[in-house]
């Protein structure tokens, strides 16, 4: 073989890489923009709340809106994602989220709630289309050996993201005038119509600016070659080998789905409901100063995730996780029992420990199973997170029943589920069930 052959063949997997190289930057962007989506809803809970004159249960169909559209769009992104690929997928998918971005200039507009709420129900949508698309791409975009470090690299970009997006709503959304029921009353029928559109259309620009960047990021994707990740189809094998009856039919793969469920539920009301723990447990609190506390949360939650990793280097995942929700249990009791500045730490380390929760219980509902059954289940488990929607409303209602603090008894009994599932797992080291 002549050199220049050799220089040639040498040279292919450099351009290979060099190909995907863009590729991937611009996927792994993706974690990082719906970070930023998923975590401004805690924010409009409670500028919601303020601007709305509304109940804890009502502030809460933020997140029912959101999670259900991630629940009832997830198959059909993924039908699609067959249909027209990952990339076709992704650019969808962030143009439903553009799209729902920019709805918000005209639901502030009009001042009407349930404008919000559909414009939070698309882009929950688009969302659903880039979860189920950028995860396995990926995974693909390079050598199979580095997938998993990839992907772990990814996900590191969604809390940075998270925290990008609390701190948006409260530099731009939280005006930090704050009046009270009583002082309320006492403005006239124009003042106080007046400052309620004033909340209202806070979140005008800022959603604006991140409607035209989403969209603006679409068309970077459109127009960027992205290499050739098709793989073999199976023409639908998993479906007449009844692997969906057989996952249907485990008993634990349905506890993992229960467990992801219950998880979900309680990340989400957690941290939706902690603006609002904070003002009502320390009376007088701004919400903007309320928000350094989501702001902290996020952080332990991203440094749980590195910790937790190293962790499972010397525990089960199953061990650990039964650990991190024994913890958890406790430190929402503290904050039922024990509210004000107790409580709102006790809230704030519970995110530490739920960072490698979702992971955790994500594998370990898959371990062992097959690549059908994995691909099935995957799926399966994505819609559990209408946890989100269901328990974070039953959140709601219990504070306007019992008050904040009580509320936060939903997640206790989310972390018991978790404890349960993990500690099935960590019991019993028997063989997968078929």
């Amino acid at each position: 073989m002549s050199q220049a052959t050799t220089a040639t063949l040498d040279a292919r997997p450099s351009a290979a890489a060099s190909a995907r190289l863009l590729p991937l930057i611009l996927v792994v962007s993706l974690f990082f923009l719906w970070g930023v989506a998923n975590n401004l809803n805690d924010v409009l809970i409670a500028q919601f709340k303020k601007a709305f004159t509304l109940s804890d249960l009502q502030a809460g169909l933020v997140q029912s809106a959101f999670y259900l559209g991630y629940f009832l769009v997830a198959i059909p992104a993924g039908i699609f994602m067959r249909r027209f690929g990952y990339k076709g997928a992704i650019v969808f998918g962030l143009t439903l989220y553009g799209i729902g971005a920019l709805l918000f200039w005209p639901a502030a507009a009009s001042a009407t709630y349930g404008i919000f709420l559909f414009a939070l129900f698309v882009i929950a949508s688009g969302l659903a289309f880039l979860e189920t698309s950028a995860n396995p791409l990926v995974t693909l975009l390079g050598p199979a050996e580095t997938a998993a470090a990839r992907l772990n690299l990814a996900q590191a970009f969604n809390p940075l993201g998270s925290i990008s997006g609390v701190l948006i709503g409260q530099l731009f959304i939280f005006s930090g005038i704050e009046h009270t029921p009583e002082q309320q009353a006492a403005m006239s029928l124009a003042q106080r119509h007046a400052y309620l559109l004033q909340e209202a259309a806070a979140v005008q620009w800022p959603y604006l600016v991140i409607g035209l960047v989403v969209i603006g990021w679409a068309v970077i994707i459109l127009l960027t070659r992205f290499p050739d990740t098709s793989v073999a189809p199976q023409e639908h094998a998993a479906a007449r080998h009844g692997t969906l009856g057989r996952l249907l039919r485990s008993g634990r793969f349905m506890a993992a789905v229960a467990a992801q469920f219950f998880y979900v539920g309680a990340q989400v009301g957690v941290w939706s409901y902690l603006i609002r723990y904070v003002q009502a447990t320390v009376p007088g609190t701004p919400a903007r100063s309320a928000a350094n506390f989501l702001t902290a949360s996020l952080v332990c939650f991203m440094v749980g995730r590195f910790a937790g990793a190293a962790l499972m280097k010397y525990l089960q995942p199953a061990r650990l996780l039964a650990t991190f929700a024994t913890i958890n249990i406790v430190l929402a009791l503290a904050a039922v029992f024990v509210p004000g500045q107790v409580g709102i730490y006790a809230l704030v380390a519970c995110s530490f420990f739920m960072s490698v929760m979702y992971p955790t219980i994500f594998a370990l509902g898959v371990e062992g199973r097959d690549d059908a059954e994995r691909k099935f289940g995957s799926a399966v488990l994505v819609m559990a997170i209408i946890g989100g929607a269901v328990l974070t409303a039953a959140m709601g209602a219990t504070s306007d029943v019992a008050g904040i603090a009580h509320a936060m008894l939903v997640p206790a009994g989310c972390f018991v589920m978790v404890l349960l599932f993990a500690s099935r797992h960590w019991a019993g080291a028997r063989p997968m069930e078929h």
